[in-house]
């Protein structure tokens, strides 16, 4: 197989991860392979009528989803010929035994299987307010970065932050071309994004990673489920 993600990169970052707190994070730069980054950027989906519009009082971004999946349904593995080669075959990559167990070795959280994969893409005067999903103690959520020459300093990127307050934020991504930040989605693990004020767009992807198991699902599902009894 062709050389998906740079792993001798990311695993560098491992220690950072484990040791952050009061939740475990890492930036990531080069987080592909050059040659598919290369792909995936010239590919990625332009903005247009298909983009879900999530506008709210908290948040202000488009979603665009894979194949049959929607908001609340979770990702199945498939190909969805709406994308270019370069993005089914990253998509198919996630799905992969060396993907879910490199990650799990990176942070040391029990994933077992992708849950989601969508596109995200915040415009001039998007934003989303530092928020908290605590989804249980085996969820990552990856945020990968497609803006070549995003300006150092400019609101866009998905920052960490110690509470949620956005006067709190411990970190943002100053480098939206070819990166990544990697969250354990943890009950401290405060995120969003400042509000973007020039006329530019932020491209990403979100994916979530979870420990699942036949006998008692996703481990996120029961966690939600325990949240809403109580």
């Amino acid at each position: 197989m062709d050389k998906i993600l740079n792993w001798e990169e990311i695993f560098k970052k491992s220690e950072e991860f484990t040791e952050a707190n009061p939740t475990k994070w890492a930036y990531i730069e080069n987080f592909f392979s050059e040659a598919l980054y290369e792909e995936l950027h010239k590919t990625y989906p332009e903005f247009d009528e298909s983009w879900k519009s999530e506008d709210s009082y908290d948040k202000c971004a488009y979603r665009k989803y894979w194949g049959k999946v929607g908001k609340d349904v979770n990702l199945i593995q498939e190909e969805d010929n709406n994308y270019s080669p370069a993005w089914n075959k990253l998509v198919k990559y996630f799905h992969t035994e060396e993907f879910i167990a490199n990650i799990r070795k990176f942070s040391g959280i029990p994933v077992t299987k992708i849950k989601k994969f969508q596109f995200t893409l915040i415009r001039k005067n998007g934003f989303q307010l530092p928020h908290i999903h605590n989804m249980g103690p085996s969820t990552i959520i990856i945020m990968a970065y497609f803006s070549k020459n995003w300006e150092k300093g400019k609101p866009g990127g998905t920052y960490v932050a110690t509470e949620e307050d956005e006067s709190k934020i411990v970190f943002e991504p100053y480098n939206l071309d070819n990166t990544a930040m990697i969250f354990h989605d943890g009950p401290f693990a405060a995120h969003g994004v400042r509000r973007i004020t020039d006329d530019v767009e932020r491209r990403g992807i979100q994916i979530y990673l979870e420990e699942f198991s036949v006998e008692d699902g996703w481990s996120g599902d029961k966690k939600e489920q325990e949240l809403i009894e109580l």
